[in-house]
């Protein structure tokens, strides 16, 4: 009883925060993926393109293309239909219109480090092998998504062939930007310009996010009351785990998710053996 009166109490002050209990509508639109597959930057491409006469920055993004983990049922209410909606979460049969995003895990997994150290989740001095190990037995705070394979396998092999799911690959918009943005305008319906779709890729460059978050962070939800000295807005490579992770990690993420890396066509360096050979 108490904890059905906070629940109703925090959404009446629109305090509560959504994530799988916002109301969903026919006509939502849903970008989803782990966290730290490029969300952000996707949901800029898809907001400069989708809202042209906007100066998108994170002082308004959460009210173009709202995030479920941030904002609040009401808010999420608010938005006007149709909506673009971010979220993190694990295949809902809810979803019917859904842009998923995947990001080889062996990045990913740098990348959510770095992010956790930010967010003052880990010590600077918490082993990389440690998290590594947490990450692929679904340890993280993000557990409540699954883990990177459950988050993606649910939405993948639940929807792969369906005509209201686009599987973009991160890798992919960072090799040819134009053409993926444009799979992107054509799943939402739109016939952008070349020019429109220039000026979209050119607004949501991460040099331009970077200098955004610079000049913006205390005004955004999702960096206001974190660290700054580690920037949101990682290096947006593709590839670094091929310096920066050892092979032992290498060869654990394989070992853990290796078919399903192998069906999204992420290349596997690790040998039968369980040692991981060269990349390069």
């Amino acid at each position: 009883m108490i904890y059905g009166i906070k629940v109703v109490f925090k959404y009446l002050l629109g305090i509560d925060v959504a994530d799988r209990n916002l109301a969903v509508y026919p006509d939502d639109t849903f970008v989803v993926s782990y966290p730290r597959s490029g969300n952000t930057w996707t949901r800029f491409l898809i907001a400069n393109l989708v809202f042209p006469s906007e100066s998108v920055a994170f002082t308004n993004i959460e009210r173009l293309i709202p995030d479920t983990s941030s904002q609040s049922n009401r808010a999420l209410k608010n938005t006007p239909r149709p909506r673009i909606i971010k979220s993190h979460t694990y295949f809902d049969p809810r979803c019917r219109r859904v842009l998923y995003i995947v990001r080889d895990p062996r990045d990913l997994v740098l990348s959510y480090y770095n992010f956790q150290r930010k967010y003052r989740q880990l010590t600077d001095d918490y082993p990389l092998a440690d998290y590594v190990d947490d990450f692929v037995n679904g340890r993280l705070i993000s557990a409540g998504w699954g883990s990177w394979g459950e988050n993606v396998a649910s939405w993948v092999y639940t929807r792969q062939n369906h005509n209201g799911f686009l599987l973009l690959r991160y890798e992919d918009m960072k090799s040819d930007t134009e053409r993926e943005l444009k799979r992107i305008a054509a799943f939402l319906g739109l016939e952008p310009t070349p020019e429109r779709l220039k000026q979209a890729i050119e607004a949501s460059s991460p040099e331009r996010m970077r200098e955004m978050e610079r000049t913006q962070s205390d005004h955004w939800v999702a960096t206001k009351k974190h660290r700054k000295d580690i920037p949101f807005v990682g290096p947006a490579v593709s590839g670094q785990w091929q310096s920066d992770l050892a092979p032992a990690l290498v060869s654990k993420i394989e070992s853990t998710w290796g078919d399903l890396m192998s069906t999204l066509g992420y290349a596997l360096v690790t040998s039968e053996g369980g040692q991981a050979h060269s990349a390069l």
